[in-house]
């Protein structure tokens, strides 16, 4: 379902992994924009900060856009988590191996939309 008055914000390769991100994430999906960030400013996460400044972002692009535009009218439209690259990471091991893991990274993506 494409809105027509969509506006987007995204933040690139932020260090957290894409599975806690959609937690933060699915929270504000479909809420006001005011009550999207209440939610975000007591969510006890550490990624909810960096989901607040995307949102903020999103508002301040749809203003950009449109002069009239009434902000208390605004919503999250869509909201969601795409993963970016993995940085591939050694870790010493017992009797001289070394153990692979992978720091993952995210994009997080928030649309905002003027209710009719």
């Amino acid at each position: 379902m494409e809105v027509a008055n969509e506006v987007k914000a995204e933040a690139r390769h932020i260090s957290v992994s894409p599975q806690k991100a959609r937690l933060v994430v699915d929270m504000i999906r479909g809420r006001k924009a005011s009550d999207a960030i209440i939610t975000l400013r007591t969510v006890n996460k550490r990624i909810a900060p960096a989901v607040e400044k995307v949102l903020h972002s999103a508002i301040a692009n749809a203003q950009n856009l449109n002069e009239d535009l009434d902000v208390d009218n605004l919503y999250v439209s869509a909201a969601y988590v795409n993963e970016g690259p993995r940085q591939k990471r050694i870790r010493p091991a017992p009797m001289g191996r070394a153990y692979r893991y992978q720091r993952r990274t995210a994009h997080i993506v928030v649309k905002v939309a003027e209710k009719a």
